[in-house]
């Protein structure tokens, strides 16, 4: 198939799902739907490329999956599928969605086979039940359910979408272009993940891992004179804070390392750079948030945290106890789940000298078991 591209959409925002984890990131095993999606298809044909196009933010660390070719999607299945066409050369794209997970290697093989004989090949059902338009029964024997993947010509397709209509699948574009779109058989078993409900019908679902990942986070501030001083979502009364970029929450800049270490999406530089006027001042409960979102929508959730404080200065102890609530009802974790220790550094180093504050996290995560919400 060298002269045929494989497309995997794969940038949905799941905001008809009903969970915290987008569907494509749903874990089959210890791997997210998404890879079990395109190694389906990878056993299926020999492809001359295989490209996934993905949310903006999640586009790196889709790549650390899959040595595959990943495209920024749009805030449509239309515009992500135009933007993955720029990255195709071959004289054929073979389009899929991820939502269709249950991968028929047969369907896929009737549909390559049919190549040539129409500008799009596109799979479909008849329909079995009574089908209403308008309030009144129309002939149901004439009704197609049509289904993906869909194989086009290359050019042709780039032609149909960039009409300024909206299109919800290639044949449609290609057959409003004037274009020949040919219906074969489709597949009761590509049916399409779109809402929880329909996890229950899918045959193909592997159980998640119960595997755990642990990542470590190390972060460092001096004291700035004058500035407020944040320590773990909690103010602190000292006369000094954090000198840096946010507001040098020094133990959760620790602990959002850690939940990334864990979760492989790199550190807390890469997502919020203090280059960035963004995150000027930042409340870095805030950034904790946006991480835990991220990780949460990438299908993976907080187990425990501990961390540890080293502070010659201010005294700590009574903080202990509130920083551990705090943070633990951010992780959505039980108190018990969430420890915090501080010690002084002996007056040795910076910390001992009261020039600043160091911690040390460990964070701990586990795969989302999305069968508790059926």
């Amino acid at each position: 198939m060298k002269d045929t591209t494989l497309i995997l959409l794969a940038a949905g925002s799941s905001s008809r799902f009903g969970l915290p984890v987008k569907k494509q990131w749903l874990y089959l095993g210890d791997r997210p739907l998404w890879v079990r999606v395109a190694e389906a298809f990878e056993r299926t044909a020999e492809f001359a490329r295989i490209i996934l196009s993905a949310e903006r933010g999640e586009r790196n660390y889709m790549s650390r999956f899959a040595d595959y070719t990943f495209v920024d999607g749009g805030s449509s299945r239309q515009e992500s599928l135009t933007k993955a066409l720029e990255a195709v050369e071959t004289p054929w794209a073979l389009v899929g969605d991820i939502a269709r997970c249950c991968v028929d290697e047969a369907l896929v093989k009737r549909v390559l086979k049919r190549k040539g004989e129409a500008a799009c090949i596109a799979p479909a059902l008849q329909a079995v039940d009574t089908v209403y338009e308008d309030g009144a029964p129309v002939d149901r024997s004439r009704i197609r359910l049509i289904q993906t993947p869909q194989l086009s010509r290359t050019e042709i397709l780039r032609r149909a979408l960039a009409e300024a209509e909206t299109f919800t699948d290639e044949s449609s574009a290609i057959h409003a272009l004037g274009e020949k779109v040919l219906l074969i058989k489709g597949s009761p078993r590509a049916h399409k993940l779109t809402h929880l409900e329909d996890l229950r019908r899918l045959d193909c679902l592997e159980a998640p891992s119960r595997e755990n990942f642990t990542g470590f986070g190390l972060d460092i501030h001096a004291f700035e004179a004058g500035k407020e001083m944040r320590l773990g979502g909690i103010t602190i009364d000292a006369p000094m804070g954090f000198k840096a970029h946010s507001d040098g929450d020094v133990a959760i800049h620790a602990l959002i390392d850690a939940l990334l270490g864990a979760a492989g999406m790199g550190d807390i530089g890469e997502h919020f750079p203090d280059t960035d006027p963004q995150w000027k001042d930042a409340d870095s409960m805030e950034l904790l948030d946006a991480v835990l979102g991220r990780i949460r929508g990438c299908g993976l959730e907080p187990r425990h945290a501990d961390l540890t404080i080293l502070a010659q200065t201010p005294r700590l102890g009574p903080y202990k106890e509130p920083i551990r609530r705090r943070l633990a009802k951010t992780l959505g974790l039980p108190p018990a789940r969430v420890n915090i220790k501080a010690t002084t550094a002996e007056k040795m180093g910076f910390v001992g000298r009261k020039e600043g504050v160091a911690v040390h996290a460990v964070a701990t995560l586990g795969i989302y078991d999305w069968r508790s919400a059926l």
